[in-house]
Protein backbone atom coordinates (compact mmCIF):
# COMPACT_ATOMS: atom_id res chain seq x y z
CA UNK A 1 0.00 0.00 0.00
CA UNK A 2 1.35 3.39 -0.98
CA UNK A 3 2.01 6.00 1.96
CA UNK A 4 -0.30 9.10 2.02
CA UNK A 5 1.30 12.59 2.84
CA UNK A 6 -0.28 14.70 5.63
CA UNK A 7 -2.07 18.17 3.41
CA UNK A 8 -3.16 20.37 5.96
CA UNK A 9 -4.50 18.01 8.61
CA UNK A 10 -5.62 15.45 5.41
CA UNK A 11 -4.46 12.22 5.04
CA UNK A 12 -4.63 11.49 1.58
CA UNK A 13 -2.25 10.57 -1.49
CA UNK A 14 0.10 13.12 -2.57
CA UNK A 15 -0.30 14.06 -6.67
CA UNK A 16 2.94 13.67 -7.40
CA UNK A 17 5.34 10.32 -8.31
CA UNK A 18 5.55 7.46 -6.05
CA UNK A 19 8.65 6.88 -4.39
CA UNK A 20 10.54 3.95 -2.39
CA UNK A 21 11.77 4.18 0.71
CA UNK A 22 15.02 2.11 1.36
CA UNK A 23 16.81 0.28 4.12
CA UNK A 24 20.49 1.12 3.95
CA UNK A 25 21.26 -1.74 4.96
CA UNK A 26 20.60 -4.26 2.76
CA UNK A 27 18.31 -1.74 -0.28
CA UNK A 28 15.44 -3.48 0.47
CA UNK A 29 11.51 -1.71 0.06
CA UNK A 30 10.62 -0.13 3.41
CA UNK A 31 7.65 1.08 1.74
CA UNK A 32 6.07 3.14 -1.04
CA UNK A 33 5.42 6.67 -0.63
CA UNK A 34 3.19 8.95 -2.47
CA UNK A 35 5.04 12.79 -3.14
CA UNK A 36 3.64 16.12 -3.37
CA UNK A 37 3.02 18.51 -6.32
CA UNK A 38 3.16 21.95 -6.68
CA UNK A 39 -0.68 21.84 -6.08
CA UNK A 40 -0.29 20.17 -2.49
CA UNK A 41 2.23 23.09 -1.74
CA UNK A 42 -0.46 25.24 -2.23
CA UNK A 43 -3.36 23.85 -0.63
CA UNK A 44 -0.87 23.21 2.52
CA UNK A 45 0.26 26.74 2.30
CA UNK A 46 -3.13 28.21 2.46
CA UNK A 47 -4.57 26.59 4.37
CA UNK A 48 -1.81 26.97 6.85
CA UNK A 49 -2.24 30.50 6.86
CA UNK A 50 -5.71 30.23 7.40
CA UNK A 51 -5.38 27.78 10.80
CA UNK A 52 -2.84 30.26 12.28
CA UNK A 53 -4.89 33.54 12.38
CA UNK A 54 -8.00 31.51 13.40
CA UNK A 55 -8.37 33.13 16.50
CA UNK A 56 -8.61 29.91 18.76
CA UNK A 57 -4.71 29.48 17.47
CA UNK A 58 -3.47 32.31 17.19
CA UNK A 59 -4.97 33.60 20.60
CA UNK A 60 -4.11 30.48 22.26
CA UNK A 61 -2.92 30.60 25.51
CA UNK A 62 0.97 29.46 26.24
CA UNK A 63 -0.62 26.71 28.47
CA UNK A 64 -2.98 25.50 25.93
CA UNK A 65 0.12 24.92 22.55
CA UNK A 66 2.32 23.74 26.03
CA UNK A 67 -0.46 20.73 26.68
CA UNK A 68 -0.47 19.85 23.36
CA UNK A 69 3.86 19.41 23.07
CA UNK A 70 3.43 17.33 26.50
CA UNK A 71 1.21 14.89 24.73
CA UNK A 72 3.74 14.58 22.08
CA UNK A 73 6.62 14.27 24.13
CA UNK A 74 4.53 11.37 26.34
CA UNK A 75 3.61 9.73 22.80
CA UNK A 76 6.99 9.65 21.79
CA UNK A 77 8.22 7.93 24.97
CA UNK A 78 5.53 5.58 24.94
CA UNK A 79 6.45 4.57 20.83
CA UNK A 80 10.51 4.83 21.55
CA UNK A 81 11.18 1.23 20.15
CA UNK A 82 8.99 1.27 17.39
CA UNK A 83 9.88 4.97 16.45
CA UNK A 84 13.96 3.59 16.95
CA UNK A 85 13.34 1.12 14.63
CA UNK A 86 11.82 3.13 11.78
CA UNK A 87 14.76 5.72 12.21
CA UNK A 88 16.86 2.38 11.80
CA UNK A 89 15.17 1.43 8.49
CA UNK A 90 15.19 5.08 7.43
CA UNK A 91 18.79 6.03 7.50
CA UNK A 92 20.67 3.02 8.54
CA UNK A 93 21.91 4.00 12.04
CA UNK A 94 22.67 1.56 14.67
CA UNK A 95 19.48 0.84 17.12
CA UNK A 96 21.04 2.27 20.38
CA UNK A 97 21.85 5.39 18.76
CA UNK A 98 18.20 6.22 17.23
CA UNK A 99 17.08 5.38 20.51
CA UNK A 100 19.17 7.83 21.81
CA UNK A 101 17.79 10.68 19.11
CA UNK A 102 14.55 9.59 19.90
CA UNK A 103 14.45 9.99 23.57
CA UNK A 104 15.78 13.38 22.57
CA UNK A 105 13.05 14.77 20.51
CA UNK A 106 10.89 13.72 23.17
CA UNK A 107 13.40 15.92 25.75
CA UNK A 108 13.01 18.65 23.31
CA UNK A 109 9.11 18.83 22.61
CA UNK A 110 8.83 18.34 26.68
CA UNK A 111 11.39 21.17 26.73
CA UNK A 112 9.31 23.32 24.81
CA UNK A 113 6.55 23.19 26.40
CA UNK A 114 7.90 24.12 29.54
CA UNK A 115 9.77 27.26 27.88
CA UNK A 116 6.10 27.81 26.56
CA UNK A 117 4.11 27.61 29.67
CA UNK A 118 6.67 30.18 31.22
CA UNK A 119 6.81 32.41 28.70
CA UNK A 120 6.62 36.16 29.84
CA UNK A 121 6.22 39.42 28.06
CA UNK A 122 7.88 42.22 29.53
CA UNK A 123 7.46 46.08 29.91
CA UNK A 124 10.21 48.24 28.75
CA UNK A 125 12.46 49.78 30.86
CA UNK A 126 11.98 53.70 29.28
CA UNK A 127 8.65 55.14 30.87
CA UNK A 128 7.57 58.69 30.63
CA UNK A 129 5.04 60.69 32.29
CA UNK A 130 2.20 60.69 29.38
CA UNK A 131 2.68 56.92 28.36
CA UNK A 132 3.87 53.76 29.09
CA UNK A 133 6.00 50.97 26.84
CA UNK A 134 5.78 47.52 26.46
CA UNK A 135 7.12 45.04 24.11
CA UNK A 136 5.27 41.69 23.14
CA UNK A 137 5.95 38.57 20.80
CA UNK A 138 4.20 37.35 18.05
CA UNK A 139 4.07 34.36 16.10
CA UNK A 140 5.54 34.85 12.05
CA UNK A 141 2.55 32.82 10.81
CA UNK A 142 3.44 29.47 8.25
CA UNK A 143 7.26 28.37 8.93
CA UNK A 144 9.11 26.07 6.23
CA UNK A 145 10.67 23.61 8.11
CA UNK A 146 13.28 21.72 5.79
CA UNK A 147 14.97 18.67 7.23
CA UNK A 148 17.58 16.48 6.64
CA UNK A 149 18.09 12.82 6.86
CA UNK A 150 20.64 11.76 8.87
CA UNK A 151 19.01 12.49 12.30
CA UNK A 152 15.61 13.21 10.97
CA UNK A 153 13.92 12.54 13.94
CA UNK A 154 15.91 15.42 16.16
CA UNK A 155 16.09 17.67 13.41
CA UNK A 156 12.34 17.98 12.90
CA UNK A 157 10.96 17.95 16.41
CA UNK A 158 13.74 20.71 17.17
CA UNK A 159 11.92 22.74 14.50
CA UNK A 160 8.39 21.88 14.66
CA UNK A 161 8.30 21.96 18.81
CA UNK A 162 9.62 25.51 19.29
CA UNK A 163 7.43 26.94 15.87
CA UNK A 164 4.59 25.63 17.20
CA UNK A 165 5.34 26.70 20.73
CA UNK A 166 5.33 30.43 19.58
CA UNK A 167 1.95 29.84 17.90
CA UNK A 168 2.36 29.35 14.62
CA UNK A 169 1.44 26.63 11.33
CA UNK A 170 4.50 24.49 9.92
CA UNK A 171 4.90 23.01 6.50
CA UNK A 172 7.40 19.83 7.07
CA UNK A 173 9.36 19.48 4.30
CA UNK A 174 11.96 15.99 5.21
CA UNK A 175 14.92 14.54 2.96
CA UNK A 176 13.34 11.97 0.68
CA UNK A 177 15.17 9.23 1.76
CA UNK A 178 14.26 9.49 5.23
CA UNK A 179 10.60 10.25 5.06
CA UNK A 180 9.13 7.34 7.31
CA UNK A 181 9.42 9.12 10.73
CA UNK A 182 8.45 12.37 9.42
CA UNK A 183 4.77 10.93 8.84
CA UNK A 184 4.85 9.46 11.73
CA UNK A 185 5.22 13.02 13.96
CA UNK A 186 2.47 14.26 12.03
CA UNK A 187 0.58 11.10 13.33
CA UNK A 188 1.70 11.86 16.61
CA UNK A 189 1.19 15.71 16.57
CA UNK A 190 -2.65 15.08 15.28
CA UNK A 191 -2.71 12.40 18.24
CA UNK A 192 -1.67 15.05 20.91
CA UNK A 193 -4.34 17.33 19.57
CA UNK A 194 -3.05 19.72 17.16
CA UNK A 195 -5.63 21.78 15.52
CA UNK A 196 -6.34 20.82 11.81
CA UNK A 197 -3.86 22.78 9.09
CA UNK A 198 -1.29 23.51 11.79
CA UNK A 199 1.11 20.91 10.06
CA UNK A 200 1.51 19.40 6.98
CA UNK A 201 4.15 16.88 5.58
CA UNK A 202 5.09 17.04 1.91
CA UNK A 203 7.03 14.68 0.80
CA UNK A 204 8.93 15.79 -2.43
CA UNK A 205 12.26 16.85 -4.10
CA UNK A 206 14.24 19.76 -2.62
CA UNK A 207 14.86 21.37 -5.42
CA UNK A 208 10.98 21.07 -6.40
CA UNK A 209 8.71 20.71 -3.49
CA UNK A 210 11.28 22.51 -0.64
CA UNK A 211 12.37 25.20 -2.94
CA UNK A 212 8.32 25.80 -3.86
CA UNK A 213 7.11 26.24 -0.36
CA UNK A 214 10.46 29.00 0.20
CA UNK A 215 9.39 30.59 -2.36
CA UNK A 216 5.63 30.68 -1.78
CA UNK A 217 4.90 34.53 -0.48
CA UNK A 218 2.62 32.97 2.85
CA UNK A 219 5.80 31.87 4.42
CA UNK A 220 7.22 34.07 6.17
CA UNK A 221 10.48 31.99 7.54
CA UNK A 222 12.97 29.14 6.90
CA UNK A 223 14.21 26.77 9.31
CA UNK A 224 16.91 24.52 7.05
CA UNK A 225 19.33 22.36 8.32
CA UNK A 226 21.79 20.32 5.56
CA UNK A 227 24.49 21.35 3.29
CA UNK A 228 25.71 24.84 2.41
CA UNK A 229 24.85 25.04 -0.70
CA UNK A 230 21.30 24.49 -0.19
CA UNK A 231 21.25 27.18 2.70
CA UNK A 232 22.81 29.50 0.61
CA UNK A 233 19.94 28.83 -2.20
CA UNK A 234 17.76 28.87 0.46
CA UNK A 235 19.42 32.19 2.07
CA UNK A 236 19.05 34.07 -1.50
CA UNK A 237 15.42 33.43 -1.07
CA UNK A 238 14.64 35.07 2.08
CA UNK A 239 16.47 38.01 1.07
CA UNK A 240 14.28 38.48 -1.72
CA UNK A 241 11.08 38.47 0.42
CA UNK A 242 13.06 39.85 3.23
CA UNK A 243 12.16 37.35 5.67
CA UNK A 244 13.68 35.46 8.68
CA UNK A 245 15.70 31.89 8.46
CA UNK A 246 17.45 29.61 10.82
CA UNK A 247 20.26 27.43 8.59
CA UNK A 248 22.26 25.00 10.23
CA UNK A 249 25.17 23.85 7.29
CA UNK A 250 28.05 21.93 7.02
CA UNK A 251 30.82 21.25 9.08
CA UNK A 252 34.68 20.65 9.34
CA UNK A 253 35.34 20.50 12.76
CA UNK A 254 38.76 20.88 14.18
CA UNK A 255 39.35 18.57 17.78
CA UNK A 256 42.35 19.87 19.48
CA UNK A 257 44.74 17.26 21.53
CA UNK A 258 47.26 19.40 23.86
CA UNK A 259 49.97 17.74 25.40
CA UNK A 260 48.98 16.86 28.81
CA UNK A 261 45.32 15.44 27.34
CA UNK A 262 44.23 12.20 29.21
CA UNK A 263 45.24 9.83 26.08
CA UNK A 264 42.95 7.22 26.79
CA UNK A 265 40.14 9.37 27.44
CA UNK A 266 40.77 11.97 24.51
CA UNK A 267 41.07 8.86 21.87
CA UNK A 268 38.26 7.13 22.89
CA UNK A 269 36.14 10.55 23.00
CA UNK A 270 37.73 11.79 19.32
CA UNK A 271 36.77 8.04 17.64
CA UNK A 272 33.04 8.93 18.96
CA UNK A 273 33.33 11.72 17.77
CA UNK A 274 34.02 11.54 14.26
CA UNK A 275 32.56 7.82 13.54
CA UNK A 276 29.61 7.42 15.20
CA UNK A 277 26.74 8.00 12.42
CA UNK A 278 29.51 6.33 10.27
CA UNK A 279 30.86 10.29 10.29
CA UNK A 280 26.89 11.54 8.98
CA UNK A 281 26.84 14.41 10.98
CA UNK A 282 27.39 18.40 10.54
CA UNK A 283 29.13 18.72 13.91
CA UNK A 284 31.60 14.84 12.95
CA UNK A 285 35.24 16.05 14.40
CA UNK A 286 36.50 15.37 10.93
CA UNK A 287 40.29 17.64 11.47
CA UNK A 288 42.23 16.16 14.11
CA UNK A 289 44.85 18.44 15.42
CA UNK A 290 47.84 16.24 17.96
CA UNK A 291 50.69 18.06 19.63
CA UNK A 292 53.67 17.13 17.90
CA UNK A 293 55.13 15.69 21.56
CA UNK A 294 52.38 13.01 21.59
CA UNK A 295 51.27 12.66 18.02
CA UNK A 296 52.77 9.41 17.78
CA UNK A 297 51.71 7.58 20.95
CA UNK A 298 48.47 9.18 20.51
CA UNK A 299 47.74 8.52 16.65
CA UNK A 300 48.52 4.89 17.80
CA UNK A 301 46.56 4.20 20.27
CA UNK A 302 43.45 6.15 18.09
CA UNK A 303 44.34 3.27 15.15
CA UNK A 304 43.74 0.65 18.12
CA UNK A 305 40.65 1.83 19.12
CA UNK A 306 39.50 2.68 15.21
CA UNK A 307 40.24 -0.71 13.93
CA UNK A 308 38.05 -2.52 17.12
CA UNK A 309 34.87 -0.29 16.18
CA UNK A 310 32.52 -3.01 14.91
CA UNK A 311 30.63 -2.34 11.68
CA UNK A 312 27.66 -3.84 11.29
CA UNK A 313 24.05 -4.71 10.66
CA UNK A 314 22.35 -1.82 11.95
CA UNK A 315 19.47 -3.52 13.68
CA UNK A 316 22.11 -5.73 15.49
CA UNK A 317 23.19 -5.37 18.56
CA UNK A 318 26.96 -3.75 19.97
CA UNK A 319 27.49 -2.23 16.48
CA UNK A 320 29.60 1.21 16.43
CA UNK A 321 28.67 2.27 13.28
CA UNK A 322 26.02 1.18 10.32
CA UNK A 323 25.35 1.63 6.47
CA UNK A 324 25.62 5.16 5.02
CA UNK A 325 22.61 6.21 3.39
CA UNK A 326 22.94 4.94 0.24
CA UNK A 327 25.20 3.57 -2.38
CA UNK A 328 25.85 7.67 -3.87
CA UNK A 329 26.97 8.73 -1.17
CA UNK A 330 29.48 5.90 -0.25
CA UNK A 331 30.97 6.43 -3.66
CA UNK A 332 31.23 10.53 -2.71
CA UNK A 333 32.94 9.33 0.51
CA UNK A 334 35.95 6.74 -1.01
CA UNK A 335 36.14 9.78 -3.85
CA UNK A 336 37.65 12.04 -1.03
CA UNK A 337 39.61 8.92 0.63
CA UNK A 338 41.14 8.68 -3.17
CA UNK A 339 41.49 12.22 -3.52
CA UNK A 340 43.26 12.61 0.03
CA UNK A 341 45.99 9.73 -1.52
CA UNK A 342 46.43 11.85 -5.06
CA UNK A 343 47.01 14.54 -2.34
CA UNK A 344 50.15 13.16 -0.74
CA UNK A 345 47.80 11.44 2.10
CA UNK A 346 48.09 8.07 3.67
CA UNK A 347 45.29 5.52 4.83
CA UNK A 348 46.67 4.58 8.15
CA UNK A 349 43.60 2.51 8.64
CA UNK A 350 40.22 2.06 6.74
CA UNK A 351 39.95 3.29 3.16
CA UNK A 352 37.47 0.98 1.73
CA UNK A 353 33.98 -0.01 1.51
CA UNK A 354 33.04 -3.56 3.21
CA UNK A 355 31.33 -5.66 0.62
CA UNK A 356 31.77 -9.26 1.87
CA UNK A 357 29.04 -11.63 2.85
CA UNK A 358 26.07 -9.97 4.78
CA UNK A 359 27.72 -6.55 3.96
CA UNK A 360 26.97 -6.68 0.05
CA UNK A 361 24.23 -5.13 -0.39
CA UNK A 362 24.34 -2.45 1.70
CA UNK A 363 26.50 1.05 1.86
CA UNK A 364 29.18 0.10 4.33
CA UNK A 365 32.32 1.80 4.73
CA UNK A 366 35.33 0.87 6.90
CA UNK A 367 36.55 4.01 9.80
CA UNK A 368 39.31 5.32 8.03
CA UNK A 369 42.38 7.63 9.59
CA UNK A 370 44.28 9.61 7.24
CA UNK A 371 47.82 11.13 8.04
CA UNK A 372 50.25 13.06 5.69
CA UNK A 373 47.92 16.19 4.54
CA UNK A 374 48.50 19.86 4.88
CA UNK A 375 45.46 21.69 6.08
CA UNK A 376 45.20 23.30 2.99
CA UNK A 377 44.28 20.17 1.32
CA UNK A 378 41.19 19.92 -0.71
CA UNK A 379 40.40 16.82 1.90
CA UNK A 380 41.11 19.03 5.13
CA UNK A 381 38.90 21.42 3.73
CA UNK A 382 35.86 19.94 2.45
CA UNK A 383 32.71 18.40 3.95
CA UNK A 384 33.44 14.42 3.45
CA UNK A 385 30.21 13.71 5.67
CA UNK A 386 31.57 10.10 6.06
CA UNK A 387 33.67 8.27 8.70
CA UNK A 388 37.30 9.93 7.47
CA UNK A 389 39.47 11.09 9.77
CA UNK A 390 42.33 13.91 8.84
CA UNK A 391 45.13 13.50 11.22
CA UNK A 392 47.55 16.58 11.38
CA UNK A 393 50.58 16.98 14.15
CA UNK A 394 51.19 20.71 15.28
CA UNK A 395 53.80 22.36 17.30
CA UNK A 396 52.98 26.07 18.00
CA UNK A 397 49.62 26.92 19.76
CA UNK A 398 49.03 30.21 17.77
CA UNK A 399 49.73 28.39 14.49
CA UNK A 400 47.27 25.72 15.47
CA UNK A 401 44.75 28.48 16.17
CA UNK A 402 45.26 29.63 12.61
CA UNK A 403 44.74 26.16 11.58
CA UNK A 404 41.90 25.49 13.05
CA UNK A 405 39.92 28.70 11.74
CA UNK A 406 41.81 28.44 8.34
CA UNK A 407 38.31 26.80 7.18
CA UNK A 408 35.24 28.34 5.36
CA UNK A 409 32.95 26.40 7.79
CA UNK A 410 32.82 26.94 12.08
CA UNK A 411 30.23 24.41 13.30
CA UNK A 412 31.84 22.91 16.21
CA UNK A 413 35.00 22.20 17.78
CA UNK A 414 36.17 19.68 20.71
CA UNK A 415 39.61 20.51 22.81
CA UNK A 416 41.41 17.77 25.21
CA UNK A 417 43.45 18.92 27.63
CA UNK A 418 43.74 19.33 31.84
CA UNK A 419 44.74 22.52 31.76
CA UNK A 420 41.29 24.91 31.63
CA UNK A 421 42.68 27.62 31.65
CA UNK A 422 44.49 27.02 27.87
CA UNK A 423 41.03 25.18 27.12
CA UNK A 424 38.93 28.60 28.17
CA UNK A 425 41.19 30.42 25.75
CA UNK A 426 41.62 28.48 22.99
CA UNK A 427 37.70 27.35 22.71
CA UNK A 428 37.86 32.01 22.95
CA UNK A 429 39.72 32.01 19.79
CA UNK A 430 37.93 29.04 17.10
CA UNK A 431 35.84 30.64 15.04
CA UNK A 432 32.81 28.18 16.20
CA UNK A 433 29.50 28.10 17.63
CA UNK A 434 29.79 25.39 20.05
CA UNK A 435 33.49 24.05 21.53
CA UNK A 436 33.57 20.83 23.50
CA UNK A 437 36.37 20.28 26.27
CA UNK A 438 37.06 16.58 26.91
CA UNK A 439 33.93 15.67 25.76
CA UNK A 440 32.07 15.81 22.43
CA UNK A 441 28.73 15.51 20.47
CA UNK A 442 26.98 16.09 23.90
CA UNK A 443 23.84 18.09 23.62
CA UNK A 444 21.53 19.45 25.82
CA UNK A 445 18.16 21.33 24.49
CA UNK A 446 18.70 24.52 26.77
CA UNK A 447 21.92 25.63 25.18
CA UNK A 448 21.82 27.88 21.79
CA UNK A 449 23.08 25.93 18.57
CA UNK A 450 24.64 27.10 15.39
CA UNK A 451 27.86 27.92 13.77
CA UNK A 452 29.32 30.35 12.31
CA UNK A 453 30.72 31.53 8.59
CA UNK A 454 29.65 29.16 6.05
CA UNK A 455 27.96 26.94 8.87
CA UNK A 456 24.91 29.14 8.70
CA UNK A 457 23.09 31.86 10.78
CA UNK A 458 20.73 32.40 13.85
CA UNK A 459 20.58 30.08 16.76
CA UNK A 460 18.09 26.94 17.52
CA UNK A 461 17.59 24.73 20.93
CA UNK A 462 17.52 27.00 24.08
CA UNK A 463 15.14 28.89 25.73
CA UNK A 464 15.29 31.81 23.60
CA UNK A 465 14.81 29.55 20.19
CA UNK A 466 11.16 30.37 20.57
CA UNK A 467 11.47 33.46 20.04
CA UNK A 468 13.30 33.01 16.18
CA UNK A 469 9.87 31.64 15.04
CA UNK A 470 8.39 35.27 16.36
CA UNK A 471 8.30 38.83 15.79
CA UNK A 472 8.20 41.54 18.39
CA UNK A 473 6.14 44.45 18.43
CA UNK A 474 5.93 47.68 20.51
CA UNK A 475 2.86 48.91 22.14
CA UNK A 476 2.59 52.33 23.76
CA UNK A 477 0.18 53.63 25.79
CA UNK A 478 -0.86 56.99 26.65
CA UNK A 479 -1.34 58.32 30.06
CA UNK A 480 -1.91 61.99 29.47
CA UNK A 481 -6.09 62.98 29.89
CA UNK A 482 -5.05 66.15 28.39
CA UNK A 483 -5.47 66.96 24.75
CA UNK A 484 -2.12 67.05 22.45
CA UNK A 485 -1.79 70.97 22.22
CA UNK A 486 0.21 70.53 18.98
CA UNK A 487 -2.83 71.41 16.86
CA UNK A 488 -3.53 74.34 18.90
Amino acid sequence: MVKEIYVAGEWRLGRGNVIQSLFPADNSVNAEISTATLDDVEEAIVKADQAWRKPEWRHSLPHERAKILYRVADIIESRVDELSKLQTRDNGKPLAETRALVMSAAATARFNAAACETFNEELTTQRAPDFLTMSVHEPVGVVAAITPWNSPIASEVQKLAPAIAAGNAVILKPAEATSLIALELAKIFEEAGLPKGILSVLIGRGSVIGDAIAQHPLVRKISFTGGTSTGRHLAHIAAEKLITTSLELGGKSPTIVLPDADIEIAAKGIAYGIFSSAGQACIAGSRLFIHQSIYETFLKRLVEITEGLRVGHPEQPNVHMGSLINPKHLESVHRYVELAKAEGGTVVTGGEAITAGEFAKGSFYKPTIITGLDNSAQTCQEEIFGPVLVVLPYQDEQDLIEQANDSCFGLAAGIWTENYRKAWKIARSLEVGTVWINTYKKFSISAPFGGFKDSGIGREKGRLGILSYMQQKSIYLGLNEQANLWSD
